[in-house]
């Protein structure tokens, strides 16, 4: 009966032979040599020096050892450095981008997370080497010194590159699996605005001439109207639009990609496309805007050129018209401290680094774009030698910039806010979560729920439905 051959990655018995002797004859070198079957099937013998005996075996163990990860099926191994994986990470992601099953801008997102945080971290390291414990130990750091939401992102790169390392043969388990899952409070509830706060909005942007210059106005009105992600409307065409019908097709969405510029993109979900019927003051809008001229091809919402707006640049329009710059007082305020702090010669990250603050705060406070209050200026102008109880004049200027404003009520909105009050609005008036998921283009009802509708305080009409379901006359 023939014996059964090696399996694939083990080796067979060692034996050991003195290899070199001095000249009285003691041995001063040794070979230790065993079989070992490789990846290919083939059987080939393995040797290792020693100057002992058993130095030479343990030089072969080693070799063995490491050769039996090494000879492990597909295109890694265990020896791969993680900067190698991560390479082929990517070029994977590509190819799902260019088949259109992945967003460009997630691949952006991936791409800075592992420029910024993956390669420090575990760059230089072998697959093998990365094991659970370790991996655990970069994304706690990293959620330390980058947020949480870094640390997902970070997480989920890792997690991808490491099943590639699995299915491409250089390790069995995924070490990511058993990481500890990252948990943080949102910064701020899901938060919409109020019936008062709408019409406050409007009204702000309409009497804003810098808001109207950016189309802001209207803008909001079509987002309000239809709960569309800021990239949606602005890749809405005119052909899109059925004034007859009170209707707009939602499609497609504009991202900016690193290397092409914007670009307009059908929507990441097949959710995301959808017919949306408008309500009469967001089709008025829309009819006095068509009335003034229109191509069929052009945006809607469209730059001075009549091309495709940025995203990023309408938000940041919409964070300037709502700073809380409330009174000409926080302006004027924020010039007088300009003036001060060039009198002393000082830059502003020269500020910034003595008072340890990030040098935007002091931006903010000279451009009048941040609430202040006696405190912080006095902090503030102790940097320039100045005590701001002998200073009159300035004393005067923080006491009328600290006075409230009515437009301080709208320095938290953002554009997703529109998007939430659109479905907090759908969901008062009766409309199921699913329904309220398909006006806002998503997949999945959870997300819907849990971020996007604003919880209510207090539900009045649970007592009285509880009254009648369980009132018996008989109990007293």
């Amino acid at each position: 009966m023939s014996r059964s051959p090696l399996p694939i990655g083990t080796w067979g018995s060692i034996s050991t032979s003195v290899e070199r002797t001095d000249d009285k004859g003691k041995p001063v070198a040794y070979r230790s040599k065993a079989k070992f079957r490789d990846h290919d099937g083939h059987v080939r013998v393995v040797s290792a020096f020693g100057k002992t005996k058993t130095a030479a075996e343990r030089a072969l163990q080693t070799r063995l050892q490491d050769r039996a990860k090494t000879t492990q099926s597909g295109d890694l191994t265990t020896m791969h450095k993680i900067n190698h994986l991560l390479d082929l990470w990517e070029q994977r992601f590509e190819r799902l981008v260019a088949d259109g099953k992945r967003s460009p801008t997630s691949l952006d997102t991936y791409r800075r997370a592992i420029k910024n945080h993956v390669r420090p971290a575990l760059g230089e390291y072998r697959i093998g080497e990365a094991t659970t414990p370790r991996i655990d130990t970069v994304i706690a750091k990293i959620k330390t010194t980058a947020g949480a939401p870094t640390a997902k992102t970070c997480r989920a790169v890792i997690s991808g590159a490491m099943k590639l390392a699995v299915r491409y043969g250089a390790i069995s388990v995924n070490p990511v699996r058993e990481v500890d899952t990252i948990e943080s409070q949102p910064k701020s509830p899901p938060r919409s605005l109020t019936t008062e706060e709408v019409t406050l909005l409007r009204k702000h942007l309409n009497a804003d001439d810098c808001a109207v210059q950016a189309d802001l106005p209207d803008l909001t009105t079509f987002m309000l109207a239809t709960g569309v992600r800021i990239g949606e409307a602005l890749a809405v065409l005119w052909s899109q639009v059925d004034l007859e019908a009170g209707t707009v097709e939602i499609t497609h969405t504009i991202v900016r990609v690193k290397g092409q510029g914007l670009l307009r993109k059908t929507t990441k979900s097949r959710a995301g496309q959808r017919l949306l019927h408008l309500p009469d003051w967001a089709l008025a809008m829309l009819r006095t805007r068509h009335a003034a001229g229109i191509r069929f091809d052009d945006p809607v919402f469209a730059d001075s050129l009549g091309g495709f707006r940025d995203p990023t640049n309408v938000r940041r329009s919409l964070r300037t018209a709502l700073s809380p710059v409330g009174a000409t007082a926080r302006r004027d305020l924020g010039l007088s401290l300009r003036a001060l702090r060039r009198q002393t010669g000082m830059t502003r990250k020269q500020v910034a680094d003595h008072l340890h603050w990030p040098q935007t705060r002091i931006e903010l406070i000279e451009t009048g774009r941040i609430k202040v209050d006696h405190q912080l200026v006095a902090t503030l102008v102790t940097t320039y030698g100045i005590q701001l109880a002998n200073h009159h004049p300035l004393l005067a200027h923080v006491h009328d910039a600290a006075q409230p404003t009515e437009s301080d009520r709208l320095a938290w909105i953002r554009s997703h806010a529109l998007r939430k009050t659109t479905a907090t609005a759908l969901d008062q008036a009766g409309h199921t979560a699913r329904q309220i998921a398909d006006q806002l283009g998503q997949a999945k009802v959870s997300i819907t729920q849990d971020i996007y509708m604003g919880r209510q305080a207090a539900n009045p009409a649970a007592a009285q439905a509880l009254q009648q379901a369980f009132d018996d006359p008989e109990l007293p």
